[in-house]
């Protein structure tokens, strides 16, 4: 039997903010700080934790410079940081054609019939 399709979640991207830092990533070659923490809806604090999980996993690399007299802050994907976002999406979309699949037949007691390998929920 395979996995569910929830196995290849992956924890550090799975996570909401992170998600949206790698997606918001993706489409462009590289994203300001305080584009994101907008985009978002972020604290500051928030937005640098969740980076500093990111880059210690390698999936994003963190500039800091200056524009002009202002300090920035750019965030860009790594190969392997554009690797783990396809991976998640494709998991997700494994789970969602799994979900939105034809219809588990009923039993005859015109219960869901269970899944292989999984115990029926008490009724």
């Amino acid at each position: 039997m395979s996995e569910h399709p929830t196995s290849s979640l992956d924890d550090v991207v799975h996570q909401r903010v992170r998600l949206g830092i790698l997606a918001v990533s993706k489409q462009a070659r590289r994203v300001e700080f305080t584009f994101l923490r907008g985009t978002l809806g972020l604290t500051a604090g928030n937005l640098s934790q969740h980076l500093a999980v990111l880059e210690k996993a390698g999936l994003v690399t963190i500039d800091k410079g200056y524009e002009g007299k202002r300090a920035r802050t750019w965030i860009e994907l790594t190969k392997a940081g554009r690797k783990a976002l396809n991976d998640e999406i494709a998991a997700l979309k494994t789970l969602i054609h799994q979900l939105e699949g034809p219809a588990v037949p009923a039993g005859r007691d015109g219960q869901a019939a269970p899944l292989p390998g999984t115990t029926p929920a008490p009724g």
